[in-house]
Order: structure tokens, then C-alpha cells, then sequence
């Protein structure tokens, strides 16, 4: 990626990179100054899952009346052989994930439902631009909201600035901005998903029809090989070496566990950003055994592996995992969903205020949906992140509406996130 030498890409994210960005990891050697009189030292991860998480898939609201007649005997039950991890009377997390499960039982874990960036269209792109640019209209920024946070806080004792942790070949544009960034990446490199390559073959179609073919052919031959995975668990699938699910896995627990190994140093980076790419799941979504399965159990495994390897800083760590939008109520003809709203937000670590789903919940019934076929939004994503940027990093409210999130002056901070 072409640089200004500073680390701040001159041109707006094009498709390859945004599909192609993994990770950053901010390491201005210098935790902010009010963090630092209290006597804190506080991180921050922020993971980006690209193609749009089925919230209700991950977080079911089985108390819902109007939840089985949505989603019948694909929607996820608290009872038979893939039974929901119950959080309250109201919601029950996806049965792939046990360590986030853990995580909520002890007060470390999060989720916030029913939320949803600005963006009400339903480009993977532009959605994906507005969640990590932090701009309502798509294209609106080439630096990342994470990026500018970093750069209003007020250093508590200002070192000469290193080079930043990079995993992967290219900045994600939430990370991008005046932190200077060195990639590494992971030897456990997943397998090109259904979603990175039916987006790459469109692009590619009309400009190079060679590649596009190839392409084409190669997603043929996954397909024969992925059908040998049809009924398989969860467990077998992440268990299985050379299966996606397997592979998928490694690779998320390593550029998870290396970015916590890098933050808990104690002169390392306390800002940073992975992305995970893969969650289209327009067919055969696979929530209770299938591949949204074992996206999930992969991510719950991220958690595992930067919990365990941010040591002693796991209790001052707040780990915050957001997606574009979210994907359609109902099932569609092919056992998948569609791009759709609302979603929800998994929040992580030690510093939070955990063990609560916080929703403002809609409902499901034909009249409550968003446009008569998604999960209405009624929490804005920025009132969430704005929420942890004031009160776990002690940024300046002021500059979080005029600087980090501009023109969110109504977007108010959510209160009572961290301890």
C-alpha cells in the first residue's frame, strides 16, 4: 500500500484492500494523561467481522412470541442437541461459543442488540466504509474513527513514536490516519470464503474476465470439497485439519492472540483493530451447525486466545466486535439470510461492566420490522463506541462528535459500559 510516510493512505480504501485488511495495531508509546493520573492503563481492540453478522443467529431473543414463527426450526432454541447458552430470560447466545458464554457469566462480556451504524443500504462496501470511517456517506473520509480517537487524546508522556502492528497486507481504513504501521502476517492464513470470492469474481468480471473464470473455477472445486462438510458439528468441523472450518479457526486465534500478546507488553500499543472477513451468509447460514457455526466457534476462540494472552492487562482490556449491518429476519429459498439492519455489538474484557444483553428491543412481529424484513436498529453503533472512547480512554466528548464521529452531536455516549 502506497503510504505518504506516515502511515495515512492518500486515496479511499479501493475494494481489494477493504477486503483484503486485517488488522492494526496502534503503538504511540504513551497511554493518555488522564488514564494515567488515575492510575490506568487502559487497551482497546476493536474487531471488524466483514460481511454483515446475522445478530439474530448470535444472540437469539428466544423469549421473543413472534421468534419461532420467524425463523420455525432454523432459529436457535434453549432445548434438543444444539440448545442456546441462556444469558437472561430473554436472550440465548449461539452454542459455539462457550468462552464468551464464560465471559458473560463473569461479568466480562457484553452484548448490545438491535444495533446499527447510519448506513440503511445494503452495500457491503459503503457499509463497511461508513462503520470504519466513521462518516455517514460512504467515501466520506480516507482516515479511520479509531485513528482520529487516537490522535485527540492528550499523551500523559509523549515517546518518540514507533512503528505501529500491522496483521495482514493492508491497513483496515478504521486504523488509518497518522500512525506510522508495519504488517506482519500470520502463518495460518484462512481459505478465500464464499463472500471474498463472489465479490472478487464481480469485480474482476468486467475488468480482467481471465482472472474472473479462474476464479470461478476455483470456487467450483471448494464447493465439491465444502460438501463433504454437509452435518458435520461445530466441533468436528474446527477439529478437522484441512477443512475451512479448521483453518478459519487457527487463523483468527493467531492474529487474535498475537495482537493481545503485542497490547499487553508493557510498552506496547494500547489502541488497535483486527477484521475478519467471511460472514455473507447468503446460503446454508448453518446457524446451529453449519457455517455460521463455526464462524462463530472461531471467533469464540479469538476471545479465548486474547483473553489468555493479554495476561495481567485482560482486567484494564475492552475488546468491542462490530460488523456493517446485519442480515435479514426471515431465512431466505436457500437456508441463508440476506443483507439486512440491525445486528448486534459483543463486548469483551476485563474493564467492562459485563453480564447484560443492553437492548431497546423492537420486536419481531410483521409490524415491528425495518422495512417488513430486518431487525429494526434502535441503538446507534456510535453511541456505543462514543460510550467506550469517553469513559474506558478518556476521550473528550467535544471531540468525539466534532473530530472522531463528525456531525454525532445527537449521538449521545452510552453510559455505564466500563467499571
Amino acid at each position: 500500500m502506497s503510504t505518504d510516510g506516515k502511515g495515512f493512505s492518500p486515496h479511499r480504501a479501493t475494494r481489494r484492500e477493504l477486503m483484503l485488511g486485517a488488522g492494526a495495531l496502534f503503538a504511540w508509546a504513551y497511554m493518555p494523561k488522564l488514564a494515567q493520573a488515575e492510575g490506568r492503563d487502559p487497551r482497546l481492540l476493536v474487531v471488524i467481522l466483514r460481511g454483515a453478522l446475522d445478530g439474530l443467529a448470535a444472540v437469539a431473543p428466544v423469549g421473543d412470541p413472534d421468534w419461532v414463527r420467524l425463523r420455525g426450526d432454523k432459529g436457535l432454541r434453549t432445548d434438543g442437541e444444539y440448545a442456546a447458552l441462556p444469558l437472561d430470560n430473554f436472550f440465548a447466545l449461539n452454542p459455539a461459543m462457550p468462552n464468551f458464554h464464560r465471559l458473560y457469566q463473569a461479568k466480562q462480556a457484553a452484548i448490545v442488540h438491535a444495533v446499527a451504524t447510519p448506513y440503511r443500504e445494503r452495500s457491503h462496501f459503503d457499509g463497511q466504509d461508513v462503520l470504519e470511517s466513521g462518516i455517514v456517506t460512504p467515501g466520506g473520509s480516507e482516515t479511520g474513527w479509531l485513528n482520529r480517537a487516537w490522535s485527540v487524546l492528550q499523551p500523559a508522556d509523549r515517546v518518540a513514536a514507533r512503528q505501529a502492528f500491522a496483521v495482514g497486507p493492508i491497513t483496515p481504513l478504521v486504523a488509518r490516519g497518522k500512525a506510522p504501521v508495519m504488517t506482519w502476517t500470520p502463518s495460518k492464513l484462512p481459505p478465500a470464503t464464499n463472500d471474498t470470492m463472489s465479490r472478487l469474481i464481480d469485480l474482476y468480471r468486467h475488468t480482467d474476465p481471465a482472472l474472473a473464470k479462474a476464479l470461478e473455477e476455483r470456487g467450483a472445486l471448494a464447493a465439491i470439497v465444502q460438501g463433504d462438510m454437509n452435518g458435520m458439528s461445530p466441533k468436528k468441523i474446527a477439529a478437522t485439519p484441512g477443512v475451512p472450518g479448521a483453518a478459519v479457526r487457527a487463523y483468527f486465534e493467531e492474529a487474535a492472540g498475537a495482537a493481545a500478546k503485542f497490547m499487553a507488553r508493557p510498552d506496547g500499543p494500547r489502541v488497535g483493530a483486527l477484521a475478519f472477513d467471511g460472514w455473507d451468509t447468503h446460503a446454508n447460514e448453518g446457524a446451529d451447525h453449519g457455517r455460521l457455526s463455526a464462524l462463530l466457534g472461531a471467533l469464540d476462540g479469538a476471545f479465548g486466545a486474547m483473553e489468555s494472552n493479554m495476561g495481567g492487562a485482560w482486567k484494564e482490556t475492552v475488546v468491542v466486535v462490530a460488523t456493517e449491518f446485519g442480515r435479514t429476519a426471515r431465512i431466505n429459498g436457500t437456508d441463508g439470510t440476506d443483507h439486512g439492519t440491525a445486528t448486534v455489538a459483543l463486548l469483551a474484557g476485563g474493564a467492562l461492566k459485563g453480564g447484560r444483553v443492553i437492548a431497546d428491543w423492537p420486536g419481531l412481529s410483521e409490524q415491528a420490522l425495518y422495512q417488513a424484513r430486518d431487525l429494526k436498529p434502535t441503538t446507534d453503533l456510535r453511541a456505543v463506541l462514543k460510550g467506550l472512547l469517553r469513559d474506558h480512554l478518556r476521550a473528550g466528548e467535544k471531540a468525539l462528535a466534532r473530530d472522531v464521529f463528525p456531525g454525532s452531536e445527537q449521538v449521545k455516549p452510552m453510559d455505564g459500559l466500563v467499571v
